[in-house]
């Protein structure tokens, strides 16, 4: 077997020597540091005299062992690899100013290379590694997904472990502050890999970050069309009826539902609207509650079939408790929804509903003194029972005095936007 060519040495060498020019830009920025003068206030003679000081006590075994972790990671076996990228995360624990020198020696693309490795360990130290360093630094992680680590998500067959599960979930979360620029959402595999998360057995935490993620992403309406397409919504409402996650799930729906893609899929989901209608009844969850309202409003607006399916599925009764006893922003949602279904009843009813007196032949001609009356006495009707439904409500929450208020409110409401 012949050696290797002249043009792989020269290779080689150069980068070589590229890297060492990195350390010793960097060992040269920290002697700066170290040797960099500081300002001290001394009080001498009652007055205030500003003097310099050499800083002294800078980590230089830090340093050096940054230097070797650093060599080890480019050009060391797999097993120094390994150990170099655990040095590394833990030394990039420390400040910004170190996160970004470290970029600069290029150990982001190493260590994105070694998240690719088959060996579950070494694997799990460049997460980890990568999770410091992108920690409060933009660069650090466009250089991330500039290197590719979406297409280094393992596949859900491949992650045994929840932990090792959770780092990367919580990395990903990390990166997904990036989703208000370019980000490669549509031609990647992380909605996937989301995906199957939320929908595996793995823990709370877990999820939670996966939430996080799809919330950031989702705050981009450009988004709207990959999340949708990769199931999300579904996800999203099998998840909303888990207490510790729903308020996550329920906030990336509220984003999606503005879109006509996202309102259409809400729409033809037979989740809807009963498990929005339960979440409505969560006390103990006002925050839930409030985007709940939210949701119910956005679908029912201009759409007289929701209204009659949430009719169906008893969601007016739920209203007047939510408008009695929730939050003032849940209240003000719950009472322009009741606005909207005493609307829909009145228009159902038409000029001649309710009672005649006497009966009316075919083709005889209909009285405007009596379609007065008919329709005087449907609007009673209709007051009554909402008082009635609210007066049982005030009983059970002993909140009575705010009853005759309520139902001033529900009666005289009238305005038809989406103010909140």
């Amino acid at each position: 077997m012949s050696g290797p060519s002249s043009a792989t040495l020269w290779f080689a060498s150069y980068t070589k020597l590229q890297f060492f020019t990195r350390i010793r830009r960097f060992l040269q920025s920290r002697a700066a540091q170290k040797n960099k003068p500081r300002a001290k206030v001394l009080l001498m003679d009652n007055k205030e005299v500003e003097i310099e000081v050499a800083m002294d006590g800078d980590d230089e075994d830090g340093s050096l062992l940054l230097q070797r972790s650093v060599k080890k990671l480019h050009f060391g076996s797999w097993e120094e690899k390994e150990m170099a990228a655990m040095e590394i995360g833990r030394l990039a624990k420390g400040d910004v100013k170190t996160r970004k020198l470290m970029a600069e020696l290029g150990v982001i693309p190493a260590l994105v290379e070694l998240v690719d490795s088959e060996v579950t360990a070494r694997r799990q130290v460049a997460v980890k590694a990568l999770i410091e360093l992108a920690n409060g630094t933009y660069t650090n992680k466009a250089l991330m997904v500039e290197a590719g680590i979406f297409s280094k998500l393992p596949k859900k067959r491949d992650v045994s472990e929840d932990l090792m599960m959770h780092d990367f979930a919580e990395l990903i979360l990390s990166l997904s502050s990036l989703a208000n620029t370019q980000f490669p959402l549509a031609s990647s595999e992380v909605l996937p890999f989301l995906v199957g998360i939320l929908e595996s057995s793995s823990s709370v935490e877990t999820k939670e970050s996966c939430l996080g993620t799809l919330n950031n992403f989702s705050a981009v309406l450009e988004n709207a069309g990959p999340l949708i397409s990769n199931g999300v919504v579904q996800t999203l409402l099998s998840l909303i009826s888990v207490k510790e996650l729903s308020e996550t799930a329920l906030a990336t729906l509220g984003h999606l539902v503005v879109t006509l893609m996202g309102k259409k899929a809400m729409e033809d989901n037979p989740m809807v609207p009963k498990s929005l209608i339960e979440i409505l009844t969560w006390e103990e969850k006002p925050k839930c509650q409030e985007l709940s309202a939210y949701i119910v409003m956005i679908l029912a607006h201009h759409s007289s079939s929701q209204r009659e399916k949430m009719a169906k599925s008893g969601i007016v009764p739920v209203l007047l408790e939510v408008a009695l006893l929730g939050t003032p922003l849940a209240q003000k949602r719950a009472l322009k929804l009741l606005q909207w279904f005493k609307d829909e009843r009145q228009t159902r009813m038409g000029p001649h509903s309710g009672p005649q007196t006497g009966k009316l032949a075919m083709g005889s001609p209909v009285n405007p003194r009596e379609t007065q009356e008919g329709k005087k006495m449907m609007k009673n009707l209709v007051k009554q029972s909402l008082h009635r439904n609210m007066e049982m409500i005030t009983r059970r929450a002993n909140a009575s005095g705010e009853s005759s208020k309520l139902k001033s409110l529900v009666i005289s409401t009238s305005s038809k936007s989406l103010p909140y």
